[in-house]
This record gives structure tokens, sequence and C-alpha cells, in this order.
């Protein structure tokens, strides 16, 4: 099969669409969207930004954030909140037409039309050559009942999220199950 070289390029897919919420200084909610980190631990998660975002100083300066899944019906809203810089645009959540509540376990907005939030908080940050590196602890994770199943389980086919495709900036719709983690390939290894 023949091949290109394509040089150097984040080009894994699925990346995901998390959106970051934080407190601005005046206690007014900020959110941005982030692709470039996720889970790293059972309990943690990592986020590496660049040092210009508005949310960087919000998370030093609160110690705190959420991290959410937005679902499709939220992609407008959601795009924007990763176009618009907060240190330009004020304003910017409420522009988003979103509405956020106070977190009940950390310094920071839960946004009400995100089906499932991580409450976290910071437990760490390291300068990193490509930028700052935030380290949070889950202390919490709350989901909307619409997502869950009759066990009370997130159901992922009910949370409508999309993943980004940075080689063609697209969104894509996920949610379809394919396959049962650690027993679609039981059978493979006997043939």
């Amino acid at each position: 099969m023949p091949t290109k070289d394509l040089g150097v390029h984040p080009y894994l897919f699925p990346m995901p669409t998390y959106m970051i919420g934080t407190y601005n200084e005046d206690g007014t909610p900020d959110a941005m969207m982030m692709a470039w980190g996720g889970i790293c631990a059972v309990d943690m998660v990592a986020l590496n930004l660049g040092e210009e975002h508005k949310t960087v100083a919000n998370l030093r300066a609160r110690k705190a954030f959420t991290l959410a899944v937005p679902g499709i019906d939220t992609l407008a809203a959601s795009d924007y909140l990763g176009i618009v810089s907060g240190n330009q645009v004020k304003d910017k959540f409420e522009r988003s037409g979103l509405h956020a509540r106070k977190s009940e376990r950390v310094d920071a907005p839960v946004i009400e039309e995100y089906p499932v939030t991580l409450e976290c908080e910071l437990v760490e940050e390291t300068a990193e050559p490509y930028g700052p590196r935030f380290l949070g602890r889950i202390v919490n994770v709350v989901a909307d009942e619409r997502v869950l199943d009759e066990a009370g389980r997130i159901d992922v086919s009910k949370m409508q999220a999309f993943a980004f495709d940075s080689m063609r900036h697209g969104y894509y719709a996920m949610g379809d199950k394919v396959g049962e983690a650690w027993a679609s390939g039981q059978a493979h290894g006997d043939q």
C-alpha cells in the first residue's frame, strides 16, 4: 500500500472536545474548548494549554475547574467558547447563551447544558516546552439524568458527544457502540 509523508502534525483521531469551566476574577463564568489533554490516571486529568488563555490565569487564581463533555446540541455555543478569548471579550460566556451554576465541591462553574461534568481541584502546574500543563484531581462527576441508563450509569450513546478532527477541522458525532472492551478480542488469540 503506498504511503505519503505528511510532516509533523497532531493527527490523531478522535481528539476530545472538552470544556474547561473556571471563574474570572470578578466571579463571572468562563469556559474554553480544549482538545489537548484528558484523563491521565483514575482520578486525574491533564490540561495542556497555551499561556495566552484567560483560563490559565483563572486556574492559577482559583485552583479549581470543571471539565465537561459537550453534546452536539451545544456545538455552536461550544465552538464559540473555543474561538473567542475571554481576554478580549469579557462577557463571552454570557454571549454563548449557556447557563452556569456554582459547583458544590470546587470553586468553578458547572455548565447546565453539558451532560457530564468532572469537578476538579488543581493539584499541580508544570512548565512544559509547549506551555503550562495543569493536573487536576477529580473530586466528583455530575451527570444529567437524561444520559443515565436504568442502573444509574452514564450511557455514552445518550451523551451525543462530538470529537474534533485536527486533519480537516471538523467535528464528528460519537456514540455508536461497536464492541465490548476486554471481551471483543478474547477469541482472536485462539485462532
